[in-house]
């Protein structure tokens, strides 16, 4: 590996050979040299990993090229309506009022079509509230206090309420799901964002847990009997459903392998894994029973020769009887791609599961660019608030529904086309709460 054109594995070996050359070291002399070797091998790894090699997301890259984004050339207003009630009266003094239309009840109130756009600014665009507040008091004319804003927000979150039951059954009846996890800031405490989807479907649930408690009380999971896809977070392996591991992660992995650790099996392994997918890309994304069969020899036969160079440790080197030896990130690697040969090649002729997890991962990115922009959730209800609304607008936009219509279906109280496809039609009324 190098660093700014220095060859720190050239360095290191010289100074290796160098201290097995000279004999007049002093023992404590030469563990400190060798210890301080060993920091800088870890040290200059972790400086060459980057999104290209390991799972550090690209927002995380040095010097990572930014993209310039364009100015809409839509104009803000239209969302201020006004009702005028005619009265009449006749030559004995009685007074007749003409009545406003069904909803319209106080002297100022918010529509569904300005609680729409406010939403739709706060939960799709993410934008803080003071910003939102601002918007609307200098380019539309109408101020909003934050409280108001937020109060719009928990009105969506309630109205969509129907939205969750619905959901989470569809997607434990599905045959592929995507499952991915990450942390997130509640209250200044350590919280786990879960989400299962697919292309059609999206469920975003916060929880104090991350393991198989949480996916228990999602309820999602428990049901679910088709592909189950992931990253492999061990607790996923407790469901008794078919697993597809993620092959980005793979590819990742073998690239810091190959670059970091010299191991030329994973270099191979990278380009195998490439040329499958093309392989089922090219066939219309599923190969027959026999040229599946004959991939997996091809990967089984990659495998025994890493096998040779990557060995697994000595168990004469054993300081006990008990535990499991130490292994190398790549002995680790090679070991989970034998072990689970079935789960990383599920993709060749299956064709409804994909090669990698960015399903997953792409359904949660958002909620990281939330944490980003706002730092953390003040409190739970409002980690809720947003993976209900997020979940609902994400399942919409997967629906060909925009996210504007979408929260206008919302606040009118009428279910979207998506939900009342063999529910009714589209007048049918949602949950009321307000």
């Amino acid at each position: 590996m190098k660093i700014t054109n220095i060859d720190v594995d050239a360095a290191l070996a010289d100074v290796r050979q160098q201290l097995q050359a000279d004999t007049t070291v002093a023992p404590s002399m030469r563990t400190a040299i060798e210890l301080l070797i060993v920091l800088v091998q870890i040290l200059s790894g972790r400086i060459n990993t980057h999104s290209a090699n390991s799972s550090k997301p690209p927002s995380q890259d040095p010097n990572r090229p930014r993209q310039n984004r364009t100015k809409s050339e839509r104009k803000p207003g239209g969302y201020v309506t006004e009702y005028q009630a005619e009265i009449l009266e006749n030559a004995q003094g009685q007074r007749f009022v003409a009545p406003f239309p069904v909803g319209v009840e106080r002297s100022v109130q918010y529509g569904p079509q300005l609680k729409a756009h406010a939403v739709y600014l706060s939960q799709y665009q993410l934008l803080p509230y003071d910003r939102i507040r601002e918007y609307f008091e200098d380019q539309v004319g109408i101020p909003l206090s934050v409280g108001s804003l937020f109060n719009f927000n928990q009105d969506a979150f309630n109205k969509a309420a129907e939205f969750e039951p619905w959901v989470k059954d569809r997607l434990a009846e599905a045959s592929v799901v995507h499952a991915d996890e990450t942390g997130v800031n509640i209250g200044g405490q350590r919280h786990w964002l879960h989400g299962a989807s697919n292309d059609r479907l999206t469920w975003l649930a916060p929880h104090a847990q991350r393991g198989q408690q949480a996916m228990n009380a999602i309820g999602i999971l428990p049901r679910f009997n088709g592909v189950l896809c992931h990253d492999h977070w061990k607790p996923y392996y407790r469901y008794s459903c078919l697993h597809s591991l993620c092959n980005a992660h793979h590819l990742r992995e073998l690239q810091r392998a190959w670059e970091q650790d010299k191991q030329v099996w994973a270099q191979r392994m990278q380009t195998l894994l490439n040329i499958m997918t093309d392989s089922v890309d090219d066939a219309g994304g599923c190969l027959p029973p026999d040229k599946a069969q004959r991939w997996r020899k091809v990967y089984r036969r990659c495998l025994a020769n890493a096998q040779k160079e990557c060995p697994p440790p000595d168990e004469s080197q054993r300081p006990g009887k008990r535990g499991r030896l130490k292994r190398t990130r790549a002995r680790n690697l090679l070991e989970r791609l034998i072990d689970y040969e079935s789960d990383v090649l599920r993709f060749l002729d299956n064709p409804e599961v994909p090669f990698t997890n960015n399903q997953g991962e792409r359904d949660i990115r958002m909620f990281k660019v939330q944490q980003k922009i706002s730092g953390c959730f003040r409190s739970f209800e409002g980690a809720e608030i947003f993976c209900r609304v997020r979940s609902y607008l994400s399942t919409a936009r997967k629906q060909n529904v925009s996210a504007s219509n979408a929260l206008m279906h919302l606040f009118e109280g009428s279910v979207p086309p998506f939900m009342a496809v063999g529910a009714g039609n589209d007048t049918t009324v949602l949950n009321q709460t307000s």
